[in-house]
């Protein structure tokens, strides 16, 4: 494998468009609506693999049907689930994603399994030979915040492997707190920008950077939507446009921006191609319903970067 992705598994339920939230006790009518597989680690690793990278997956799932759901999904995309587990105590973490008109989303999440994971749970016999080792959906496994996600990340560093870092948006407001022990162990951190103002508390990118830079990350990735995205490390520093395509759901976009710079990352190129790269499957991903249906091929995210 080139890359394991280690983190949260959700199976996701996607409406849209949702034009009106319905009152107490009250109906309101979506045209789509489907189950998806959701969440960080499943995002990255299935749009990893549509990109041509052999990838592992990590984490817990329950013995439910949204489990047998995500299991037979991540196998129908050639991923390697031996990292995978399932618990018996506790059903699969869910979402309810309602897209609405413009393509922004809102969530209701259920931790589920994920609640679970944590260092005891991570396979090192998995993960050696990779190239990429990937936490991801971190605010999500609080099995994992504080110390025990150092530990992990500072002994897949001693494996001569590269760590790689999301975080998702943290719904109990731990942020730094939580996160800071993991920052030395870290070679490139690739947050949302609203993510990161909240752990630094800082609103710019470049200060945003610099504030994770100073704490021991080697690159920051920044992902910004639809501005585009930030490239820092102490000698590089770019700003990176979006691509223009037609938007119809963001659900999975900033996964899918992940898989695209770990994905030039496997394949040697510079961070400033990476970056473009993730660019690219970001929007890929938002062509379609589902968190992962619009990132097709490697083939079509190039041609998208052909776009000046």
């Amino acid at each position: 494998m080139d890359v394991v992705c280690c983190g949260i598994i959700v199976a996701d339920v996607v409406a849209r468009p949702v034009r009106k939230f319905p009152q107490r006790g009250k109906l309101e009518l979506s045209d789509e609506m489907g189950l998806f597989v959701g969440g960080c680690a499943t995002n990255t690793a299935i749009d990893l693999a549509k990109l041509g990278i052999s990838t592992g997956v990590m984490g817990k799932v329950g013995k439910d049907g949204f489990g047998d759901f995500v299991i037979s999904e991540m196998r129908r995309h050639g991923l390697n689930i031996r990292g995978v587990k399932r618990d018996p105590g506790l059903n699969t973490s869910g979402t309810m994603v309602f897209v609405l008109p413009d393509g922004e989303r809102s969530f209701i999440h259920y931790f589920g399994a994920n609640s679970t994971f944590g260092e005891k749970d991570v396979d090192y016999n998995f993960i050696k030979g990779a190239k990429i080792f990937n936490v991801a959906g971190f605010f999500l496994l609080p099995a994992m915040e504080g110390k025990p996600i150092a530990n992990v990340f500072r002994k897949v560093k001693q494996m001569g492997i590269t760590t790689t870092f999301d975080t998702a948006w943290d719904s109990r407001g731990r942020w730094l707190k939580a996160i800071k022990h993991a920052f030395p162990y870290v070679d490139v951190f690739l947050p949302s920008l609203a993510e990161a103002k909240m752990i630094s508390g800082e609103s710019e990118p470049d200060r945003i950077c610099r504030f994770f830079l100073d704490r021991g990350v080697k690159t920051v990735g920044l992902k910004m939507g639809p501005k585009g995205s930030y490239l820092k490390t102490k000698d590089i520093k770019m700003y990176v446009p979006p691509y223009k395509v037609k938007s119809i759901d963001g659900t999975g976009a900033g996964d899918a921006f992940v898989s695209g710079f770990l994905a030039g990352m496997v394949r040697n190129w510079p961070f400033e191609k990476c970056i473009k790269l993730a660019n690219a499957v970001g929007a890929l991903a938002t062509t379609k319903v589902g968190a992962t249906s619009g990132v097709s091929s490697m083939r079509d995210a190039l041609e998208i970067m052909k776009q000046r």
